[in-house]
């Protein structure tokens, strides 16, 4: 790894690390900050940050006990972050930069263990491995164009990405969501890929300053979730691969770039289609 991708602030500059930028700059030596410096930005940067259970976010040392990860989190809004790690350095980023949806998917978690629970059902189930894969690696693309969206979910990856590159950096954003897209994105490799939600907005979104269109998605995504929790299963958010958009990498700035189909497969099955704003 670069070694300058160990000093947090060096990762601010970068395609798909906008939505947690700010604080990325904060933090200019190496290495990242502690619990009590990651408690003193949630305060300033999301101080209505809450658990799904309503507790006051927090970020603490893991125990080992035996409550569970997202039970703790819902009673007590104690989140577990192992001190020096970045992985779960970007998880509480990403309370910083999605409150109410991290708090969804916290209630959501609970919800459907309870559920099973009561039902006699084993396991996770998919609605509570969906809603893991779009915390660790989830990515929502927003559009004022319907067309981009419609094919960046159908794979037409070339035709997306690279024949109407102009119109999609006119008019789509790519907000990363997924702690774990983030600490891998410090070294992307081929093959690299999101969970991905689409939506389409009105050109007006397109306007807003970054923190208001952030705050609006995140209200957006959390009561999105909560809507269509019945019917999310891992095959229900798209994949995409993050080295093809653009600014990710220098590699992708050719046409032959997207014909590789170690990153670009083609579609298989029902395309997930996009969200109204």
């Amino acid at each position: 790894m670069n070694p300058a991708a160990a000093i947090p602030a060096t990762l601010a500059g970068r395609a798909l690390f906008e939505p947690i930028a700010p604080w990325l700059r904060r933090f200019a030596a190496p290495g990242v900050p502690g619990h009590a410096e990651l408690d003193a930005l949630l305060a300033e940067a999301a101080p209505e940050a809450r658990s799904g259970g309503g507790a006051p976010i927090r970020f603490v040392p893991p125990t080992g006990d035996a409550e569970g990860y997202e039970a703790r989190v819902f009673a007590r809004g104690e989140v577990p972050t192992r001190a020096g790690d970045w992985h779960d350095f970007f998880n509480a980023l990403a309370w910083c930069a999605w409150p109410r949806t991290k708090a969804a998917c916290n209630r959501l978690h609970l919800a459907e263990l309870h559920a099973r629970a009561a039902a006699g059902l084993p396991g996770r189930g998919p609605r509570r491995d969906a809603l893991t894969q779009f915390d660790e690696c989830g990515l929502v693309v927003v559009s004022a164009d319907a067309e981009l969206p419609a094919l960046l979910a159908a794979h037409a990856w070339e035709e997306a990405l690279w024949t109407r590159r102009a119109r999609l950096r006119q008019t789509t954003r790519f907000l990363v969501f997924g702690h774990g897209s983030w600490d891998q994105l410090r070294a992307p490799f081929v093959g690299l890929c999101a969970k991905t939600l689409y939506r389409v907005v009105e050109p007006a979104w397109l306007a807003l300053p970054a923190a208001a269109a952030l705050a609006e998605t995140d209200a957006w995504l959390a009561a999105h979730l909560v809507a269509n929790i019945a019917a999310l299963t891992p095959r229900s958010l798209a994949p995409l691969p993050l080295l093809g958009i653009p600014g990710v990498t220098p590699d992708n700035d050719c046409a032959a770039y997207y014909r590789d189909t170690r990153q670009f497969r083609p579609q298989r099955g029902a395309a997930c289609a996009p969200a109204p704003a």
